[in-house]
């Protein structure tokens, strides 16, 4: 197991701090005595999770566009990192079709910003780019899809997470090449946690419906299938790859990050998990309102991950949503969020990566 007080000391660079993930990230890292700066849009929701538990006690923060190149230069200048982790991106499959434009500026764009930061610095020497598992060119293969296969999203925000890994390659094999600079990307499944606000994601509405004390009412394809995670599960394993190629550019490469075959769960799946642990009653129903195109099948093929570091999933989907209940009723009743997080990240490490059997997987 990777051992996070590598990054003690470690001045650390993330763009897109205040979303959710990068909250969490936050959160890891200060723990483990990083000197982190991030560098970001003011948090995307209101409440939201950087706010909430008060990750700008922990990090050097700094509100800026990942598109405005001379700010995120001399934020990131000014931080001297040794270690850059890009998860600035605009995440919503849906918002991608209502502005494609803003999309692919931010996806794209940020990520060329973010590699000419690194490019014209002296102190980086470990540079993560986090994607998404639909950079791949979806064939609705009922197996894993594998690093080596056709990047090709379909959608506006699928397709600008394809180019990002694009760009990002690009540059790795035309400025870093000499090995200055170990570059990696990492294709990480869905993910969900507490403190996840967004809009038009399936278990915040959850949440959302419950704590209003009304049913749960679905609007996505129950029966789509995605490798659904806990959001602590892909932070450990890009600070594990920034962390290792730092030490060894050997390591340097493309990662899919995401569960085991038996968590990839369809969506109904996902929603019955919560109504369980939720409780109170709690039903849903699928109102579908067929929406822009999604994929239908999707999973990831981890074994790369898994064969490089011994890396292995600590939590299924049943304790993953376990633990997103567990905060979002903490957050309801006015309870300690930080101190929930700093709980769970404890129950993370100490799990040992023994998962226990859930109940269901589909919705037949």
């Amino acid at each position: 197991m990777f051992d996070l007080n590598f990054y003690r000391g470690k001045r650390v660079f993330i763009t897109g701090h205040t979303g959710f993930k990068g909250a969490w990230l936050c959160k890891l890292l200060s723990g483990a005595g990083a000197v982190v700066t991030g560098y970001g849009l003011k948090p995307p929701t209101a409440p939201s999770l950087f706010g909430l538990a008060g990750i700008s006690r922990d990090v050097g923060s700094v509100t800026g566009d990942i598109r405005d190149y001379a700010a995120l230069k001399k934020a990131f200048d000014a931080a001297a990192p040794e270690i850059v982790l890009h998860l600035a991106a605009q995440p919503i499959v849906r918002e991608g079709y209502k502005d494609p434009v803003g999309t692919y500026g931010t996806n794209v764009m940020g990520t060329v910003h973010i590699l000419e930061c690194v490019r014209g610095s002296s102190c980086v020497k470990s540079f993560l780019n986090v994607t998404t598992d639909k950079v791949y060119r979806n064939r609705e293969w009922v197996w894993g899809y594998r690093e080596g296969e056709e990047l090709d999203g379909f959608d506006p925000y699928s397709n600008s997470k394809s180019c990002s890994e694009l760009v990002t390659h690009s540059y790795r094999d035309s400025f870093f090449a000499d090995g200055a600079v170990a570059v990696s990307t990492a294709r990480a499944g869905n993910v969900i946690g507490g403190g996840d606000f967004a809009d038009d994601r399936i278990l915040p509405d959850c949440v959302r419906a419950a704590s209003a004390g009304k049913k749960v009412v679905a609007v996505r394809n129950p029966y789509s299938t995605r490798p659904y995670q806990h959001v602590l599960e892909p932070l450990y394993a890009y600070l594990m790859i920034a962390g290792m190629q730092y030490m060894d550019q050997g390591y340097a490469g493309c990662y899919n990050v995401g569960p085991d075959e038996s968590d990839c769960f369809q969506t109904g799946a996902l929603v019955d998990l919560f109504v369980k642990h939720w409780g109170e009653g709690l039903s849903w129903e699928n109102q579908a309102d067929g929406g822009p195109h999604e994929a239908n099948f999707l999973k990831l093929d981890c074994s790369k991950l898994k064969a490089t570091f011994g890396w292995a999933p600590r939590w299924n989907l049943d304790r993953a949503v376990e633990k997103t209940v567990e905060w979002s009723k903490c957050y309801l009743s006015s309870g300690d969020v930080r101190a929930c997080m700093d709980k769970q990240i404890q129950e993370f490490f100490l799990d040992g990566g023994v998962p226990r059997k859930t109940g269901c997987r589909d919705r037949t």
